[in-house]
């Protein structure tokens, strides 16, 4: 069986340039790894997974003597599964994870000291949501 997995678009608001990026090869990667399905770039896959980031944004979190202790970025991802052996189990869905950083850092200091655990939640998630119901 073969899959074939587009990439993800970053339409959010603010826009991380290397997240979409890395968010596809890690996910390549993680269904290399663990299913026994064959990547393809034709449009003849059996199931064909695509997707974009459709929210990044930063809210305050946590308040201390009046001022913001920490802050909390989301990001979600929107991913569909079209399954051309099966279309009943095509499905799309949204996935998002909070990740909280202090308020004393910029978005870009939290971004580069979250990157690793932001892929990581976010591939763990989509996977088992694609995956679930093998």
């Amino acid at each position: 069986k073969t899959i074939k997995i587009n990439f993800f678009e970053n339409k959010a608001r603010y826009i991380n340039p290397q997240l979409g990026p890395q968010l596809t090869d890690k996910l390549r990667q993680k269904v290399n790894n663990q299913t026994r399905l064959t990547q393809v770039q034709g449009d003849d896959a059996h199931y064909e997974v695509s997707g974009y980031i459709s929210d990044y944004s930063v809210t305050t979190s946590g308040i201390s003597n009046q001022q913001a202790s920490s802050n909390r970025l989301r990001v979600g991802v929107h991913i569909a599964l079209k399954n051309r052996l099966n279309d009943q189990q095509s499905f799309e869905a949204d996935v998002s994870r909070d990740f909280d950083f202090s308020a004393t850092m910029s978005l870009q200091q939290a971004e580069s000291q979250l990157n690793e655990t932001i892929l990581k939640n976010l591939i763990d998630e989509i996977f088992n949501r694609l995956f679930s119901n093998w």
